[in-house]
């Protein structure tokens, strides 16, 4: 069973970069077909307004939404089974709950489906607040 775990500061200035971290378990990072993203979900909406941010393949090739793409940035640790989000330049806008979750194909897509109802597997979340 994979299980992902989000981590990171729960408060970030305006202008400052957010940093978040999710950590994996129950399978490898570079496991065949799998595809790691990041979404968050500002309050009171639902699954459906769960926005994607981009995504880290198994093989380390990424792919960002195209309105966060000049902001964002999502690298891996392989030796700790980790990837990482980062948001620069943050305003309040960006306050939300930031999940990681994950999907496994059954095999290599250059570009896969990015609806969050299409993931395997979700963090609990973390809230990031934007305040100074």
């Amino acid at each position: 069973q994979v299980q992902l775990k989000e981590s990171g500061p729960g408060l970030v200035k305006p202008s400052q970069t957010l940093v978040l971290t999710c950590t994996i378990s129950g399978t490898s990072i570079t496991s065949n077909y799998y595809y790691w993203s990041w979404f968050r979900q500002s309050p009171g909406k639902g699954l459906e307004g769960r926005e994607w941010i981009g995504y880290i393949g198994y093989v380390g090739n990424t792919y960002y939404s195209t309105s966060l793409e000049r902001r964002t940035s999502i690298s891996r640790d392989t030796s700790k089974n980790q990837f990482t989000l980062q948001l620069n330049s943050v305003t309040p806008e960006d306050t939300a709950v930031y999940y990681c979750a994950s999907k496994q194909l059954p095999y290599f897509v250059e570009r896969p489906d990015t609806s969050p109802y299409g993931m395997n597997y979700w963090g609990k979340g973390t809230l990031v607040t934007v305040s100074s």
